[in-house]
């Protein structure tokens, strides 16, 4: 008889546990999520490794994508290095191979070489993306995501470009935006700290 009343006892706990539990408010990530996950438009580019590059190509991996250009003075080389340090802490989370994909938005000087050689120096989960401005622009666009075009035959010049990191889940469709913070004196980055948290979330649903 006792051990009948301690085993309602237990079950009695357990189902309380669970309630309190699935009340409690769950983790909710600070990134822009799509639920569902957005469909993206079919893009034609070419890879920093001389191959074309398809919406295919994003499938059967969590992709990070963020606009860039290997002459830009701060933002892409803080953005680069700040994901190779916290890579190890996203694959944790997940089974499914992590990649970033740096979008060339300077075509007129970054050629296939070039992104090759610097994206391959963060590390081998790191590739390069470009393309002429008719396919980059609306590449980007349908990211949500924004560059400046250089004044015709302009040699010497910086290119104004977002630094949202966007998110593409294993489906290859768009899941998530991590916006970058602005910060008065300091270029604007995404908090890696909580990238790796929203990704942690992000990958667990």
């Amino acid at each position: 008889m006792q051990r009948l009343v301690a085993t309602a006892v237990a079950l009695v706990a357990l189902v309380a546990g669970l309630v309190i539990y699935n009340s409690l408010p769950q983790a909710q990530p600070q990134a822009l999520v799509y639920e569902p996950a957005r469909q993206l438009q079919p893009f034609t580019l070419q890879g920093s490794d001389g191959s074309q590059v398809t919406n295919e190509r994003l499938q059967g991996q969590w992709t990070l994508l963020f606009t860039g250009y290997t002459f830009c003075p701060d933002i892409c080389p803080t953005t680069m290095a700040d994901l190779r340090q916290i890579m190890p802490s996203l694959q944790q989370h997940t089974d499914t191979p992590v990649k970033v994909w740096m979008i060339s938005v300077d075509p007129q000087r970054d050629h296939v070489e070039r992104i090759a050689a610097y994206t391959e120096f963060f590390g081998p989960e790191f590739f390069g993306v470009r393309a002429e401005h008719p396919q980059l622009y609306p590449f980007v666009n349908n990211l949500g995501l924004m560059y400046s075009i250089p004044d015709e035959g302009a040699t010497d010049y910086l290119v104004n470009h977002s630094a949202a990191i966007i998110l593409v889940n294993p489906a290859g469709h768009l899941q998530a935006i991590f916006k970058a913070e602005h910060t008065m004196g300091e270029i604007p980055t995404v908090n890696m700290q909580q990238l790796a948290a929203d990704f942690a979330i992000i990958a667990d649903n």
